[in-house]
């Protein structure tokens, strides 16, 4: 039998030959945390509580009656920029490597393990190009919270970056980035490639086809599983970025003080980050494949 045979059969439901073009997830990622970024802001605030004590929904009226609604919008650009850097990345080499490894035919899966391969060095490269504006984000963010004459008060991404690299240097640009790199490979995996395996699955049976109920179905699954996966080293990422200058000495040191509040200390902010974490998968790839099927390069 020959591939495109195997393929048909394998994957009997899937629309035309069209692959994305490489910049199509860092647009689409960009569009959805435009939608998602208050959630994203609540998340940051409830993660780096020293101890548990406000739910999401507590946060976010906190935020709303000392800050006004606007406030739910603190970081946006830099939430911007940094899907601009990290998903354009990490989108990019995983669609390029799998366009590659299957010959430019969008019928033909790749066995899984292929795809979680692929799926964490994406995300490992994504994470490394990401670390500045994921800080800038967090710190931006988090502002609200920290005493008037500590706050950094920056304009946007550009100047968070210009302070950070003038007032402290290079490598606090990177610092966590160890973390990032871990959790962008967790993510990746949980987002890209658990993604294409759900949506393989569901094209497989004689109920789905490659439409938006689909698209939702498996982004839906994806965020839940990447959700439960990366939580724990979220948190840490977090705390390491929104730290001041020497509070934690490296990865380790950071994961031990999170460690004397409890387990759950690690799974602080879950419920937001899910809420957060599953719409903007679904916006996010419900944009990817619109961008895919109008917008895509046409295979002969």
């Amino acid at each position: 039998m020959t591939a495109q045979a195997q393929a048909q059969v394998l994957v009997p439901n899937m629309g035309p030959k069209r692959r994305p073009r490489w910049y199509f997830g860092g647009i689409s990622s960009a569009g959805a945390v435009c939608l998602t970024h208050p959630l994203d802001l609540i998340k940051v605030h409830l993660q780096t509580q020293q101890e548990v004590k406000q739910g999401g929904f507590t946060m976010a009226r906190k935020v709303i009656r000392k800050n006004g609604v606007k406030a739910l919008y603190n970081g946006l650009s830099a939430s911007i920029g940094r899907q601009l850097t990290y998903s354009l990345t990490r989108f990019g080499i995983y669609d390029t490597l799998k366009s590659h490894l299957t010959n430019d035919n969008p019928n033909l899966p790749l066995p899984f393990y292929q795809k979680a391969l692929i799926a964490m060095f994406a995300g490992a490269c994504g994470g490394i190009v990401g670390t500045p504006p994921d800080m800038i984000n967090v710190r931006m963010q988090n502002d609200m919270k920290i005493a008037p004459e500590y706050r950094r008060n920056y304009k946007h991404i550009f100047d968070g970056i210009w302070r950070v690299y003038t007032e402290e240097g290079v490598r606090k640009m990177f610092f966590g980035a160890s973390m990032v790199v871990i959790r962008a490979m967790l993510m990746t995996f949980g987002q890209l490639s658990l993604y294409d395996q759900y949506k393989q699955m569901l094209l497989q049976t004689k109920y789905f086809e490659d439409n938006m109920i689909t698209h939702f179905t498996a982004s839906l699954s994806a965020a839940t599983c990447a959700t439960a996966i990366t939580q724990p080293f979220d948190v840490l990422k977090t705390r390491m970025m929104n730290s001041p200058k020497g509070k934690y000495k490296n990865l380790f040191h950071c994961g031990f003080n999170v460690a004397k509040l409890g387990p759950l200390a690690f799974y602080k902010g879950f419920v937001p980050a899910w809420i957060r974490l599953g719409p903007q998968t679904i916006f996010t790839f419900i944009f990817f494949e619109q961008l895919r099927k109008r917008f895509g390069i046409k295979i002969v």
